[in-house]
């Protein structure tokens, strides 16, 4: 048998590339709940809330997967209301969107009592994070699990894609997190990315889709903006005490 014969065809490689690639752009809005709510934990256990939020992550990934025909379920028509057609899938992403705008504007509203340079006290035990954790990875998976359905029917592919992202969101759960927590500025950018994909969930929930092009545009943008905000507050910083 030819070598060739023995190795995925150019359409699979294709589409595993650009599969993951996605799976890993939609990770980036698991990373950041994960971060800010692992950051209002103690240090000693916010490693430990990472590990148990991305084993969730990929664990219902995988579930969501194995449960195909309950999925296509969540899509069926529930009921017609004035011409919208609701199903159990709007509701999800309604119920998680508004979740995202509740916790993303209680942490900024935290923020700003703590005041100055003071840290947050925390409030939160680790039952509680994991909790929370817990139900947002279920409104990502089923946007990722739905979006690598709509892309390719081929199993494997999917399996293959969903694993790779989870273990790079894992490579960079870590420094992501230490990077949010440290920066009170990039925390406060992070918090209104969350505000920002609560209110696309939201609008997918209403079957008005906005182009994740241009959520992760505007993202991305905001963070090279903040980062030559550090880079310059960095580099005054050093002047000031070489002044000193």
């Amino acid at each position: 048998m030819a070598l060739m014969e023995l190795l995925p065809s150019s359409e699979i490689w294709a589409a595993l590339v650009t599969l993951t690639a996605l799976e890993v752009i939609l990770g980036i809005d698991n990373i950041i709940f994960i971060s800010i709510v692992s950051g209002r934990l103690p240090p000693a256990r916010q490693a430990s809330a990472r590990r148990v939020g991305l084993v969730l992550a990929l664990g219902m990934r995988i579930a969501l997967l194995i449960a195909v025909a309950w999925l296509a379920a969540l899509t069926a028509p529930i009921t017609t209301i004035g011409g919208f057609v609701l199903t159990w899938r709007d509701i999800v992403l309604f119920s998680g969107g508004a979740f995202l705008i509740y916790k993303g504007t209680r942490e900024i509203h935290k923020m700003m009592e703590g005041g100055g340079d003071e840290a947050v006290p925390v409030h939160m035990t680790f039952a509680a994070a994991i909790a929370q954790i817990a139900v947002i990875d279920v409104v990502f998976s089923l946007d990722s699990v739905i979006t690598a359905i709509g892309m390719t029917d081929s199993l494997p592919v999917i399996i293959a894609a969903i694993l790779i992202s989870v273990l790079v969101m894992a490579l960079a759960a870590a420094p992501v997190s230490d990077f949010v927590n440290r920066h009170r500025t990039v925390k406060m950018l992070a918090l209104g990315f969350l505000l920002l994909v609560g209110m696309t969930l939201i609008a997918d929930s209403a079957h008005f889709h906005i182009p994740r092009g241009y959520l992760y545009f505007a993202i991305g943008f905001s963070l090279a903006i903040e980062t030559l905000n550090l880079i310059v507050g960095n580099a005054m910083k050093k002047r000031n005490d070489k002044m000193e």
